[in-house]
């Protein structure tokens, strides 16, 4: 069986170069430039007036590893690069966040800064993540710049709705840096961006999070240290390349992510059956920690301690298995369907065995014995399991995670 191991340290030898115009949503530019780095791309920036009341050059710069542009009228810059050289120097720009200004610029043909010089001056594609107040957003004339640009060829990262600095609610939000990336490795793939044309358009993705509660009584239970990290931003990794995801999820503190119908349960059984109301579905990926007993009849009222008394004895059954179940042969199992293996001991071989015992296509198979720090905590390191091999991946945050395999997943499609 052959063994692939995967680095954390790549270059895709690809680079972008970031405009950053004045909004409070500048902010996001920073985890952007970080996700670009550790995705494997160079970064330069091009920080406005306006966009430097909000982020600063040496927090671009330190991120980036690189020099920061602000001047036009360096003297300097232009003897060494010059705005013409650095506008064509890298192989996407992007323009985040796009205020209504800078788009109108854009629209207008405008060079009055380096920011909308180095624009006007490209021949490389150009990326733009609107972020503005969502009546400006909504306005005719932000419509019609955005119409114009459109016309020419300007790819759009659409903004999110939802709750703003101004304290309205409606489009206009910068959409979340994670999406922004996906934009960003389309188009430097060679591919084209938007609800139709992601990887995973048309597709139905089942995704399970979360620890599953099993009651002893009306105050007690059974569970397990699962987070619901992992498996919400599976949810959210693949909603980003286009999926149409349905969410079941179990007792979790972390937010619902954006685009994705959500499903509450408390008990493994409640899981199943919400599992079997969501089919049929391409995917399923099932990353909730599913507790694998309960107590055969659960006290209708609290169990109480009595002095001097015997602990009492709970008498324990097995819980369904929701893997097994929905990847049973049958006319309604998903195309891919993936399980997770947390183990203590023995991980691949317990991996390998649970492949095949539970029909499953792929095992994400992760060492959780005490002292990882993996079960709870904001960071994974797996191994993916197939008929075909295992691919070890290095240790990474758990968004990364969820990034990398939904990507698998969208090959798996291609």
């Amino acid at each position: 069986m052959a063994v692939e191991e995967m680095t954390g340290e790549r270059t895709t030898g690809k680079t972008v170069l970031l405009i950053i115009s004045g909004g409070i949503a500048a902010y996001k530019a920073l985890e952007l430039i970080r996700l670009l780095r550790r995705a494997g791309f160079g970064v330069s920036c091009v920080l406005t007036d306006n966009g430097g009341r909000f982020v600063t050059p040496l927090s671009l710069q330190a991120l980036s590893e690189s020099k920061v542009y602000a001047d036009l009228f360096s003297l300097t810059d232009e003897s060494e690069m010059g705005h013409i050289e650095l506008s064509r120097a890298a192989d996407l720009l992007v323009v985040a966040p796009a205020t209504a200004n800078i788009l109108a610029k854009m629209a207008a043909g405008v060079a009055d800064d380096l920011a909308s010089t180095v624009l006007l001056a490209t021949d490389k594609p150009v990326l733009v993540a609107p972020a503005m107040n969502v009546r400006m957003w909504l306005h005719p004339a932000t419509r019609a710049n955005m119409a114009t640009l459109a016309g020419r060829g300007v790819h759009v990262v659409q903004p999110n709705e939802g709750p703003m600095a101004c304290n309205e609610f409606g489009p206009g939000r910068l959409a979340e840096p994670p999406e922004i990336l996906v934009a960003i490795e389309l188009l430097l793939a060679g591919q084209t961006i938007g609800v139709a044309s992601a990887p995973l358009a048309g597709r139905h993705a089942l995704v399970t999070s979360g620890p599953t509660h099993e009651p002893i009584d009306p105050v007690r239970y059974i569970a397990n240290r699962s987070s619901g990290r992992q498996g919400h931003a599976i949810a959210a990794a693949l909603a980003q390349l286009g999926a149409r995801v349905t969410l079941v999820s179990g007792p979790v503190s972390v937010a619902d992510p954006a685009g994705v119908s959500v499903l509450r349960v408390e008990s493994a059984r409640e899981m199943l059956d919400a599992c079997k109301s969501a089919l049929p579905a391409d995917i399923a990926v099932f990353a909730a920690a599913v507790a694998d007993w309960r107590v055969t009849t659960a006290a209708s009222g609290k169990i109480k301690k009595q002095p001097g008394a015997e602990p009492p004895t709970l008498a324990l059954v097995a819980n369904p298995d929701i893997l097994a179940s929905i990847a049973a042969a049958g006319p309604e199992r998903p195309r891919l369907v993936v399980g997770f293996a947390a183990e203590t001991d023995d991980l691949m071989a317990n991996a390998q065995a649970k492949l095949a015992r539970k029909n499953a296509d792929w095992i994400v198979a992760n060492d959780v014995s005490p002292g990882s720090g993996i079960m709870g905590g904001a960071e994974n390191a797996v191994h993916l399991v197939s008929a075909s091999g295992i691919e070890t991946w290095p240790r990474l945050p758990k968004d990364d995670v969820a990034r990398r395999l939904a990507r698998r997943i969208a090959e798996t499609f291609g």
